[in-house]
This record gives C-alpha cells, sequence and structure tokens, in this order.
C-alpha cells in the first residue's frame, strides 16, 4: 500500500496496514527550522539550508530525503504567497537569532529594533510600517498590532476582507507543480488554501497589509460575533464567496491531484474552554462552514481538515455536522481531550489528525523511553478502525532534543512493524 493509498483509507475510516504518519504535511504539523536540520544530521542527509514555511512561524520544510527517512505520508501544496506579504520565491540565506543559516524569500529584510531583536515591514517596503516583531532571543515573530480607532456603526465587513484575494495563473500553477511533485513521490497531498481561515489570529493584524482597516485587535474580534453579529456573519459570507471561487479554479487546474483540502485553522478555543459558545458558532460559523464542506464533497474526491488548539470538545459534534472530516491537532493536554473519550465517541465520524505526543510535556522535556512509551500508547488508541492521522499535538518546537523527536518517529515505525 502506497502512503496515498493508506491517507485514503484511514480517512475513510478503515484499517490500513499501518498508521499514517505526518511530519510536514501542513503548517500545523511540522517543526522548527532548527528541528528540521537536527534530523537531516542525524539521518546522515546532505547538509543544506532549510527553507522556511513561514517566516512567521519560522517551521522549515522537509525535502523528500527527510520524508523518505521518516517514513512521512503527507506533503504539502501551499499557496505562493505566506506571511507579511512575501512570496515563496527567490531564495536567499539568512542568519537567524540562534546562528543557523536558512532560506528565507528575497523580500524578507528585518530591520533591527536596537535591542538584539528585528522588525518587518509588509512586502519588506520600508514605505509602510512595522507588522511583526521578533524580540531578543526568540525564535519565531509576533504581530505587531496596528488597530485603528474605528467606529461600530460605520466600518465595513469588507474592511476585513482586503487580504483576501482571487489566485491567479501564477499562483494556480504554483499549488499544481507542488501536488505533482507529491504524487511523484507516491505521497498524500494537503492543498494548504489560503483564505478560507474564519477569524484566523493569524489573518486578524492584517501583517501582508500596507495599512489595515476594520477588527484588527484580537480582543476586539473575539468580541465581535456577540456585540457585532450581523458584521461577523456578512464579513463570513464574502469571505466564503472568494474562498469558493478559489476551490473551484484549484479543482479545475489540479483535480484529483489533491488528496485533502487544510481549509482552516481558525482556533475557536483555548487550553481551558471555549472561545466561541456552540451559540455563537451556529450562528456565525456553521452556514459559511457547511458552504464550502459541502461544495468540496459535492465536486471532488478531497477531505476537508480543520485546526484547532485547546478544549473543543463541546464543539466537536458541530464540527461533524459542518462537513470537517478530520481535526488537528487534537490537544489532549487541554480540558475535556482525553483520548480514549474523543476516539470512542467521534471516532467514527471524524478523522484524528494529532494527538500522538504531548508537545508542552513529554517531548520537550521527557525522555526518549516516555516519548516511545506514549507515542505507542497513542496508536494503539487512536488507530483501531482508521480515522487517525500521527503527528505531534502542533509544531515541533525549537529547543526540541532531536533524540526524543527521533524516538518518537521509530515508536510509530516500531508500532508499524517497520522497526
Amino acid at each position: 500500500m502506497t502512503s496515498r493509498e493508506r491517507v485514503k483509507q484511514v480517512l475513510n475510516h478503515k484499517q490500513a496496514d499501518k498508521v499514517v504518519f505526518d511530519l510536514g504535511g501542513t503548517c500545523c504539523s511540522t517543526a522548527h527550522v532548527s528541528v528540521v536540520e537536527g534530523l537531516r544530521e542525524y539521518y546522515g542527509l546532505e547538509k543544506r539550508p532549510i527553507k522556511v514555511y513561514d517566516v512567521f512561524t519560522m517551521v522549515g520544510m522537509f525535502d523528500e530525503d527527510l520524508m523518505d527517512a521518516m517514513g512521512a505520508d503527507l506533503v504539502p501544496s501551499l499557496p505562493i504567497g505566506m506571511s507579511f506579504g512575501l512570496r515563496r520565491e527567490n531564495w536567499k540565506e539568512w542568519k537567524n537569532l540562534q546562528g543557523q543559516t536558512i532560506l528565507v524569500p528575497d523580500a524578507f529584510n528585518p530591520e533591527s529594533d536596537g535591542q538584539g531583536g528585528y522588525y518587518v515591514r509588509p512586502y519588506g517596503d520600508k514605505k509602510y510600517g512595522y507588522s511583526g516583531h521578533m524580540p531578543a532571543k526568540s525564535f519565531y515573530f509576533d504581530a505587531v498590532l496596528r488597530q485603528e480607532d474605528y467606529d461600530e456603526d460605520e466600518i465595513r465587513p469588507t474592511d476585513n476582507l482586503v487580504e483576501f484575494g482571487l489566485l491567479n495563473e501564477d499562483d494556480l500553477a504554483f499549488i499544481k507543480a507542488q501536488a505533482e511533485e507529491g504524487v511523484r513521490q507516491g505521497r498524500a497531498v494537503v492543498y494548504g488554501a489560503p483564505g478560507m481561515g474564519l477569524g484566523d489570529a493569524a489573518d486578524i493584524p492584517g501583517v501582508g497589509l500596507k495599512n489595515p482597516h476594520g477588527i484588527r485587535n484580537y480582543t476586539d474580534w473575539y468580541t465581535a460575533a456577540l456585540i457585532m453579529e450581523e458584521y461577523v456573519q456578512e464579513m463570513f459570507d464574502r469571505q466564503m464567496d472568494i474562498a469558493l471561487e478559489n476551490l473551484r479554479r484549484v479543482n479545475d487546474t489540479c483535480g484529483d491531484l489533491i488528496d485533502v483540502a487544510f481549509t482552516c485553522a481558525a482556533d475557536l478555543s483555548h487550553q481551558h474552554s471555549l472561545f466561541v459558545s456552540p451559540e455563537t458558532f451556529d450562528a456565525c460559523y456553521m452556514a459559511p462552514y457547511k458552504k464550502v464542506n459541502d461544495w468540496i464533497h459535492k465536486n471532488t474526491d478531497w477531505k476537508v481538515l480543520k485546526h484547532n488548539c485547546g478544549a473543543v470538545e463541546p464543539l466537536i459534534p458541530q464540527l461533524i455536522e459542518a462537513g470537517f472530516d478530520a481535526l488537528n491537532p487534537v490537544q489532549t493536554t487541554a480540558d475535556g481531550m482525553d483520548p480514549v473519550i474523543l476516539k470512542e465517541k467521534y471516532g467514527k465520524d471524524i478523522t484524528f489528525w494529532g494527538g500522538g505526543i504531548e508537545t508542552q510535556t513529554i517531548l520537550p522535556f521527557g525522555t526518549p523511553e516516555e516519548v516511545r512509551a506514549q507515542t505507542l500508547e497513542r496508536c494503539e488508541i487512536f488507530g483501531k478502525d482508521g480515522g487517525f492521522v500521527f503527528n505531534a499535538i502542533h509544531d515541533i518546537q525549537a529547543n526540541t532534543p532531536i533524540k526524543n523527536v527521533v524516538a518518537m518517529i521509530d515508536a510509530v515505525k516500531e508500532f508499524n512493524g517497520d522497526k
């Protein structure tokens, strides 16, 4: 069974020959550039600068030789754009704050903050104000909030839509080339669909916009659905109209090259409760989610992946109703996210794409033996009757011991009978 066949099998809730393994397939199941470099060194692969997946989070891309060494089953097909208005092209070398030489887009032009860190501007253009900040000794960028004063009676939903546009021929060719490469490798392809996250915290500040308007402050955004419900409803409806047209264009261009559409990374919960109540979900999120997911299921054979960190269990029935096929990262350390209960209650209706190892505790701070034990346990719990894609709970962070990451990979291979 090829990786692609295996992924299709488990996403249809059927037992495959092995547990599916994902590391590097999506922006929420990859690793910091330092971890990618460490894994290349461990496996004795050619030393080369790691290409960033996105400069905002400084996660790295996994090349085919590393995918082969790990036994990974999925690869991403990405849009050409990334954070801060940058494009995945014209790569150059850059040394990060930890002294690692990596590959970044040519337009990435960080400026010293005078305290050992960096600021960045949209498009790397000095005509615009700072939209991102990497503090000294940090590994990632934070958004610089540029909220303008606004009158709730005067702002328009279109102010929060300017970052969402239609894909052109260059965009589509870029996406198709990656999908074709994934199919050539025999791996399943995850299309990272841009502009489809409803209220994604990564989008709200508008870090790639020259002069963002509308609601661009996190606190204001998360209260908007309560006090400005019609604004949010209209914004989401218009955003999904753009998304649907982009899906049509991608389907016309790529079709069966794609296996999974990763459509939304908006977190509706935190570690202890919900950001969005079930009632607000029904009022603002259900209809636009169904609109897109129903189209995908009617017009393609793709499965739909939703990312949501935290204690999202109370919303899982509604996510299923909305048409999502898989949920990532399955944060088992959050309240109400016990893996045994999740599998028993929802395992027949949604694929758990994650939950494989705890990235806040065991993976960074445990021993290789503890990593192995938890990995094997999670494969046993989630892997029954399909409906499980193994990956760590969100991206593997900088400073995670490589020996622990390898212990995780080896434990999956052990479970699969490959080691």
